[in-house]
């Protein structure tokens, strides 16, 4: 079972510098955001380079569920991918596959970055290749109506909840809504059932430590360009 609390932030800046930097302090991880802010393939290659050289982990949004886009991010070592619009199992077992090489779709080369460049062989190779963890974001009702089904898959990592979207699905404007609170209360229950990791977005300490009592133990605060901005204000 998970119980490890991890804590990360959503980098939204297209510099290998900013997750260097982040790699300075005591962040378990950060999370390349593909999906909102924009990383071309050549980017997210710099982005984690910059990760592994600082040692910390880098995962990746991705903007859609594609072969190639998976692909690509995984040949170039990214620690696991946060899938945005997982609505059901179906949909995960989908990312699954094209996530895996033994009993998926993933197309093999010891050539990429994950591989050592060609140094290893390809039964190290298939070993590294099934190790990135793959997080499905739940962020509307079809998905909280589906979401045990989600988290039961086998392959899915973890659950992530994306309160923004999940909110608008229900027809609301507030993401902290006591119906979103309730259905981010069932993902996360979802997730430890299975002993998945339990993800949400949090604004900072005060959410994480409600959240962290409620079950979650894998955390995505703020972002670079909202912490910059809440640094300057603290001292305007």
């Amino acid at each position: 079972m998970i119980k490890q609390t991890e804590i990360g932030t959503f980098v939204k800046t297209a510099s290998p510098q900013v997750v260097e930097v982040l790699g300075t302090t005591d962040l378990g991880f950060v999370v390349v955001d593909a999906e909102h802010a924009p990383f071309d393939r050549g980017m997210l290659d710099l982005m984690v380079m910059a990760g592994r050289a600082s040692q910390i982990p880098v995962f990746i949004r991705i903007a859609e569920i594609n072969a190639s886009v998976i692909l690509s991010c995984l040949d170039i070592g990214a620690a696991g991918l946060l899938i945005p619009h997982v609505d059901n199992a179906e949909i995960a077992k989908e990312v699954v596959s094209l996530a895996h090489y033994v009993g998926g779709k993933r197309g093999f080369s010891s050539s990429p970055r994950f591989a050592g460049y060609g140094s290893l062989g390809m039964k190290e190779s298939l070993k590294l290749g099934e190790s990135p963890k793959i997080i499905c974001q739940i962020e509307s009702q079809e998905a909280i109506d589906n979401v045990e089904a989600i988290a039961s898959v086998s392959g899915v990592s973890g659950i992530f909840v994306g309160r923004a979207d999940l909110a608008l699905s229900m027809g609301l404007d507030n993401p902290r809504d006591e119906s979103v609170f309730l259905a981010t209360l069932k993902s996360l229950n979802a997730a430890l059932k299975f002993n998945k990791m339990a993800g949400i977005h949090v604004s900072g300490k005060e959410e994480l430590d409600k959240f962290k009592l409620l079950g979650a133990n894998w955390f995505v605060v703020s972002s670079d360009q909202t912490l910059l901005r809440q640094s300057i204000a603290g001292f305007i």
